[in-house]
């Protein structure tokens, strides 16, 4: 007999006074595991309640991929909060680090500070009630990464995926900076969205398939993309795992395999 498995159940709700169309935020928890929801069942966020600061859910793990080409990241801006996992993740295995989050829903950054162990903003941390593609648009070289998760329960936000936002993201980022988007692989534009990111970083991209169900993280380069050969690369990613308890080696296997490579270097 297999085990038995609690249904989800709904333990808060949060709601924005902003303007009509913003979601309600639903949280719900399941077997020691808590999520965020968005006006629908579709979990946005997921945290397991024994392990707060850690990456639950297995692509916002790969998006922390962008360790493997810098080791001088000092300021990240992450943009689309959901629970926080990523801030979260960052401000306490990476003190090194300065995190900005930019959410547009105030009821979500109520609903992770409140639910999801989301810390008050410090000299670490600063989190922004704002439109992000506003946000981008009055940035100039002041972010060494960017790092975009900004599905809602309808998808894709548009002024998030245009041209001119993958334009401007380019334009916020320090000399060297990475930009890393979270894509659905099933979404109809998820080429046209790669193109856009190519076109803005003239094609500096490298893509990476999460696995189950389906997000790719694509990490898109201003400059160079640091140290491309795979025995640099392996090494990096043993030391990091060890660090972080994050599957690098792995999704780096994963890395060689969609991407065009050498017998000895990964080519962007």
């Amino acid at each position: 007999m297999g085990m038995m498995r609690n249904a989800p159940r709904r333990i808060a709700r949060f709601v924005s006074q902003m303007r009509d169309g913003i979601p309600e935020v639903d949280v719900s928890e399941q077997d020691g595991v808590r999520s965020l929801h968005l006006g629908s069942n579709t979990v946005q966020s997921s945290m397991r309640v024994s392990a707060p600061f850690d990456l639950e859910v297995t692509y916002t793990r790969g998006m922390m991929c962008f360790l493997l080409f810098t080791k001088v990241a000092k300021t990240v801006l992450v943009i689309g909060l959901g629970g926080g996992s990523i801030p979260k993740f960052i401000h306490h295995y990476m003190p090194e680090i300065h995190t900005t989050a930019v959410e547009l829903n105030p009821a979500v950054i109520e609903a992770a500070r409140n639910q999801f162990f989301l810390p008050p903003n410090n000299e670490r941390l600063e989190v922004i009630a704002a439109d992000g593609a506003v946000y981008i648009n009055e940035r100039l070289e002041t972010h060494d990464v960017i790092m975009l998760d900004a599905y809602d329960s309808k998808g894709l936000a548009e002024d998030l995926s245009s041209q001119n936002f993958y334009d401007h993201c380019h334009r916020a980022l320090t000399a060297d900076g990475i930009l890393v988007v979270n894509l659905w692989g099933s979404d109809k534009n998820f080429d046209l969205y790669v193109q856009r990111m190519q076109h803005s970083f003239d094609g500096a991209v490298l893509i990476l398939p999460t696995g189950h169900p389906g997000n790719i993280a694509v990490f898109a380069f201003k400059r160079h993309a640091g140290d491309l050969r795979l025995a640099s690369l392996r090494e990096r990613a043993k030391k990091l795992e060890a660090d972080l308890k994050v599957e690098f080696s792995e999704f780096l296997k994963r890395l060689i395999d969609y991407n065009v490579h050498s017998v000895n270097r990964l080519i962007v």
